[in-house]
């Protein structure tokens, strides 16, 4: 069943992934302090909290960090992705493993849109990514 402790157990099982692979490792080192980390897992519980569990916890706009990140392309995205898929299967039940993951492409295929118009590209060639493709 989804709850709270198991949002807590993939947000943090998914990026100690994250931190440890080759290619996202060195943009959230990047992007975040390594003092700053627990407020960021924090913020990713509120986060996935508020998207799957209606909560109200998450106070913020998850994109413009985003934005701010030179060279994030469709391979960090599909890493990302992967990834993400990894942490839900091994941590979840199947049906709520495939929750996350439904939300989770919608949001990575609004993300590269958005990033795309931020940079003045086109966008028409942007597709979403099924999970089948990772």
């Amino acid at each position: 069943m989804l709850d709270e402790e198991m949002v807590r157990a993939v947000v943090h099982g998914f990026y100690d992934e994250i931190r440890r692979d080759d290619l996202l490792g060195p943009v959230f080192s990047g992007a975040i302090a390594a003092d700053a980390w627990p407020r960021h897992l924090e913020k990713m519980c509120d986060f996935w909290s508020a998207t799957l569990l209606r909560t109200s916890r998450y106070e913020g706009r998850p994109l413009p960090p985003h934005l701010a990140i030179p060279g994030l392309d469709e391979r960090h995205f599909r890493r990302w992705l992967t990834l993400f898929r990894a942490a839900v299967r091994r941590l979840c039940p199947p049906e709520v493993a495939q929750l996350f993951m439904s939300r989770a492409l919608r949001i990575a295929h609004s993300f590269r849109l958005a990033i795309a118009f931020h940079r003045g590209e086109s966008a028409l060639h942007i597709q979403p990514i099924g999970e089948d493709a990772l």
